[in-house]
């Protein structure tokens, strides 16, 4: 892979920190107390079909996804919940708000030898602005990066939009991230490049086919081995 791009832009959730651990956590929660009424099964197919039929409302990020449980149940009780099981629901949303950011392993290595080898990095991520904001402030990452990007979605649209805006050609612009179908796909639709490295949990949604062979990506095992390749 060539190393002369413009700009480096790391997704955040589950690449930079980990983000799906706390919702796959959460989810087992909110499954325990709705046990009287459904099996853990039928409940995460009903959240999970709740939560696509949300997204335009309502977005990628915890906030959406505390409405989509609380959608969840009232379906699965027939209007029935008790007011105590969802003041559960409210307070199991904010305590995943309120995790402290755990990062990744090599990541800060990572991000100081990028830039100190001169790379302008960026953030360009998904989910609610103010969740993310909040994230970033905690994983104290933020000297590293000369912009961050918090998009509604991460589509080949979205993508043409953020590097008119950086001013650079698609070929200039690298992006590195966990989801092969938000992160890697659209930008090579482009003609950009993409580093993939997979986190051991992947939401249903991000889950798709892989291009098995593409000259401008390569699959990597951990956020470490991006500096050997510079």
């Amino acid at each position: 892979m060539k190393t002369n791009f413009k700009v480096i832009a790391f997704d955040a959730d589950d690449t930079l920190w980990v983000n799906e651990t706390f919702f796959r956590e959460t989810e087992k929660k909110f499954c325990a107390l709705l046990s009287d009424f459904s099996t853990s099964d039928e409940t995460m197919e009903v959240l999970f079909a709740t939560e696509m039929q949300n997204l335009e409302e309502y977005g990628y990020g915890t906030k959406g996804f505390v409405l989509s449980m609380i959608e969840t149940a009232l379906r699965i009780t027939g209007n029935k919940v008790p007011q105590h099981t969802l003041e559960q629901i409210i307070e199991l949303g904010k305590k995943q708000i309120n995790q402290p950011v755990e990062l990744l392993d090599g990541v800060i290595e990572t991000l100081g030898y990028l830039k100190e080898k001169g790379y302008k990095l960026i953030v360009a991520t998904k989910g609610d602005l103010l969740d993310q904001e909040r994230k970033l402030q905690k994983s104290k990452l933020e000297k590293y990066f000369h912009h961050v990007e918090v998009m509604s979605n991460k589509n080949t649209a979205d993508y043409k939009k953020l590097i008119k805006h950086l001013e650079i050609k698609p070929e200039e612009f690298l992006m590195i991230g966990n989801s092969y179908k938000s992160d890697i796909e659209p930008v090579l639709e482009l003609g950009g490049f993409g580093i993939h490295i997979p986190f051991h949990i992947t939401w249903i949604h991000e889950k798709t086919k892989e291009v098995e062979e593409h000259p401008n990506w390569i699959k990597l095992k951990s956020i470490k081995e991006v500096c050997k390749l510079f």
